[in-house]
């Protein structure tokens, strides 16, 4: 029997009329003939409201007991899903983490996923069990404790059961119905891709694009899991949605695929900072053990053995990376005039698999920004993708600006 993965994120089951509206979607594919694992989300609101009470609680938690609270909102989720397809005639029962077992690692707050065996589930579908209604975002350590997996776990579960089941596919539910050529709220001419590749869907979502978490899309890359995205609130419509798949599926697209942004980003730049080898070593390395997420790194040329050493972090991560680099400057392992935060930043990219073999992108988008008399900050590429920081204020004008000139509202 084929084996099909659907995951409810929050606002697909924030209320009873929400879940037995999922769970007929669940039922359709049940007649279909498929065995189904569904993956819900704590109903929408719910894991602020449970992190939040920790907090409360316990400003410097136990990551252990943090844990054990927050993954009780899916285990609610799960259980009232699997009560409603049980009203419906729909042979089905909830699995927590831990009764899978989905094997993660020690990390609390931010587990991995190291192994999801197989048999407990098969089993019971042999059995006659029709669904197998699993709360997303938790698992269970080596020492059997409950882990969970980041926010937005959820999606990273329902891959990992889609790979280790050898699934045909892979649906997300949403509030949104698919995969959008940029920020529908930003520009009114952003259109619904049908497929993308998985490495301009890594890009996108790794770039801002909030649609999937990072992870997710990274191990449905890895297992060739095919993804589909779609609306849990429109009608019933075997083609909705978008198709995240490998690139030799896609006869045909743009050379950019979508517009991303991130709009709370921030630029420091170490000024004056000795040009030797391991410097940047002793810079970052500091910044890594502070749990800072450096994106854009550009290095100015020496003058006088004497350097400028620029990056990019979220603004949320500032002060982290100021403490950071004032400890490494009092230990005598690096030495600079001045550290310069601008935190009025905001990131702008283009993404593609069709830059691989066209010229001129990046000349285009520079062109356009600069017809709209915006300013670059920073510039990073890859193979497939144009990044730069502007000033946060044009950020709205410039994805617009971009998505026009490329003609995005266009399929290929």
């Amino acid at each position: 029997m084929s084996v099909l993965v659907m995951k409810f994120g929050g606002t697909s089951v924030a209320t009873l009329d929400r879940i037995r509206r999922a769970a007929k979607r669940v039922g359709r594919e049940v007649a279909n003939g498929h065995d189904v694992i569904v993956i819900v989300s704590a109903m929408s609101g719910k894991t602020n409201e449970l992190v939040g009470w920790v907090d409360e609680i316990s400003p410097l938690y136990d990551a252990r007991e943090y844990d054990t609270v927050v993954s009780s909102g899916e285990q609610v989720t799960a259980g009232l899903m699997a009560l409603t397809l049980q009203e419906m005639g729909i042979p089905a029962r909830s699995w927590l983490g831990w009764q899978v077992p989905l094997k993660t690692t020690s990390a609390h707050g931010a587990a991995r996923i190291e192994e999801i065996p197989a048999d407990n589930i098969a089993a019971k579908f042999a059995e006659g069990m029709k669904v197998a209604v699993v709360a997303g975002f938790q698992g269970v350590s080596p020492e059997g404790r409950i882990t969970t997996l980041g926010r937005g776990g959820s999606d990273t579960t329902a891959v990992a059961f889609a790979a280790a089941f050898g699934a045909i596919r892979c649906d997300i539910y949403t509030d949104v119905d698919g995969v959008y050529t940029t920020d529908p709220r930003i520009s009114p001419k952003a259109r619904r891709l049908e497929r993308i590749a998985f490495e301009e869907m890594l890009e996108l979502a790794s770039l801002g694009a909030r649609v999937l978490q990072t992870r997710s899309v990274e191990l449905a890359m890895r297992y060739n899991v095919r993804l589909r995205v779609l609306s849990s609130f429109g009608e019933y419509d075997e083609d909705a949605g978008t198709l995240v798949c490998p690139e030799e599926e896609i006869m045909e697209s743009n050379v950019v695929a979508g517009v991303a942004y991130s709009r709370d980003e921030a630029k420091m730049t170490l000024i004056s900072v000795a040009d030797r080898p391991g410097i940047a070593a002793a810079i970052f390395c500091p910044l890594a053990e502070a749990g800072v997420n450096v994106d854009m790194i550009v290095q100015n040329i020496a003058e006088d053995g004497r350097t400028d050493m620029t990056f990019s972090c979220p603004v949320d991560q500032v002060k982290r990376a100021e403490k950071a680099l004032q400890a490494a400057r009092e230990a005598g392992d690096i030495n600079y005039r001045a550290l310069v935060a601008d935190t009025e930043v905001a990131k702008v990219s283009v993404v593609g698999i069709g830059m691989r073999s066209h010229t001129g992108v990046a000349a285009k988008m520079f062109d356009v920004l600069a017809r709209e008399n915006i300013n670059i900050r920073v510039i990073t590429t890859s193979e497939i993708k144009i990044s730069v920081l502007i000033e946060r204020k044009y950020l709205e004008l410039a994805v617009q600006a971009l998505h026009d000139a490329f003609e995005l509202e266009k399929a290929a």
